[in-house]
C-alpha cells in the first residue's frame, strides 16, 4: 500500500537542522518527525546550503522555489504536442478558445483543456505569437483602469446556474454614443438558436428605459432565459418578465452572439463615434431587419427571420 506523502514545513526543517548539527543519526531524526529516513536523507542532500551544512532557512527557500516552478501557464498544452497542434490549427481557422474547448468537450476527448486554460496559454511566452489569430489580437487582458464602480444588482443569478436545457436563450447588451455627444444608447436582444436580433433606441441607460424596452421586446417573442452583463442599467431585471442570468465581471465571451452582433452593426452601419441621437428609430429598425434577413452559414444559409418563424420565436410582427 502506498504511503501518504506530506511536505515538510519550516518547523520540521528547523528540527532537522538542530538535531543534525547535534550529531544525531538520520534514522533518529526520522523517528522524531515520524517520517521515513529516506525523507530526511533527501532533505539534507538536496536542500542543504552551499557551504555543505544544512540550514532550515535555505532549505525552506529552495523548497518554495521548486514548488512554485513545478507548474506554469500552459503546462498541459505544452505537454501534449497533438493537443497543442490542434489548438493552433483551429486558432488559425478563426475559432475562438471557448469554441475550441467546447468542441473538444463535445467530442469527449480524453486530453482536453478549458477555454480559460487556452487563454492562459496564449498569455504565456509559449502562446503569445498565436494571439494574432484572436478577434482582439491582444495577448494581455484589456486594462479597466479608471472604469466606474459597478453597482450591486439585487438578486443576481449567475449564468453558471442556468439549467442544462433552458429553452430559447437570448442575450442582451447595449452600445452607446460618445459620452460628450449624447446619452442616447441602443438596447439589443439576440437569440442564440436563430440568430434573431431585436432592439430599440433609448434616451439614456437609466434602468427605467432599459426595463421598458426589454419588456416590449420580450412580450412579442418566445424567450425562456436572458443573459446579461453586470451593468447598472440591468438593476430592474426582475421586472423584465423573464428569468435573467448574469455573466461574470469582464467576461463578454459568455454572451458571444450579442457581442459579435454589435460588432457587425458597427461595421455595417454605425461605427464607433456615431452619435445615436442623430439616428432615427425607423433607420435603426430598418438596419436591424437587414441583418435579420441576411443568409447565415450557421443557419444553413437561411435568414434569422426564417429560422425564428420555424422555431416559433416570432410570435408577432
Amino acid at each position: 500500500m502506498r504511503k501518504s506523502f506530506v511536505h515538510l514545513d519550516f518547523r520540521a526543517r528547523d528540527r532537522i537542522e538542530a538535531m543534525w548539527r547535534a550529531g544525531h543519526k538520520q534514522s533518529d531524526i526520522a523517528m522524531v518527525l515520524r517520517v521515513d529516513k529516506s525523507t530526511v536523507s533527501r532533505e539534507i542532500q538536496k536542500c542543504g546550503s552551499w557551504s555543505g551544512m544544512y540550514s532550515a532557512t535555505v532549505a525552506e527557500h529552495k523548497a518554495g522555489m521548486k514548488r512554485s516552478n513545478s507548474k506554469y501557464q500552459g503546462m498541459k498544452i505544452e505537454k501534449y504536442p497533438e493537443l497543442r497542434k490542434r489548438i493552433i490549427s483551429e486558432l488559425e481557422q478563426g475559432q475562438s478558445p471557448d469554441g475550441i474547448a467546447g468542441r473538444m468537450k463535445e467530442e469527449k476527448l480524453e486530453v482536453r483543456v478549458s477555454g480559460d486554460a487556452i487563454y492562459r496559454w496564449l498569455r504565456s511566452p509559449f502562446g503569445q505569437r498565436y494571439c494574432k489569430y484572436l478577434c482582439t489580437k491582444r495577448c494581455n487582458k484589456k486594462p479597466h483602469t479608471g472604469s466606474p464602480q459597478r453597482c450591486i444588482i439585487p438578486n443576481m443569478t449567475s449564468v453558471h446556474t442556468m439549467p442544462p436545457d433552458p429553452g430559447f436563450v437570448a442575450e442582451g447588451d447595449t452600445f452607446l454614443s460618445p459620452k460628450k455627444a449624447s446619452k442616447t444608447a441602443a438596447v439589443l436582444v439576440g437569440w442564440r438558436d436563430s440568430k434573431l436580433l431585436k432592439g430599440d433606441l433609448v434616451q439614456s441607460l437609466r434602468p427605467t428605459h432599459m426595463t421598458r424596452v426589454t419588456r416590449r421586446i420580450v412580450a412579442g417573442h418566445t424567450v425562456h432565459a436572458l443573459v446579461l452583463d453586470q451593468g447598472g442599467e440591468n438593476r430592474e431585471h426582475e421586472q423584465f418578465g423573464i428569468p435573467s442570468y448574469f455573466c461574470d465581471k469582464a467576461s463578454p465571451r459568455q454572451k458571444p452572439f450579442i457581442e459579435s452582433s454589435i460588432g457587425l452593426l458597427r461595421r455595417w452601419f454605425w461605427p464607433k463615434g456615431t452619435n445615436l441621437r442623430l439616428v432615427s428609430k425607423e433607420e435603426f429598425q430598418t438596419n436591424i431587419e437587414i441583418i435579420n434577413n441576411k443568409y447565415r452559414k450557421t443557419l444553413r444559409y437561411r435568414s434569422a427571420n426564417e429560422v425564428s418563424k420555424e422555431y416559433g420565436i416570432l410570435r408577432s410582427n
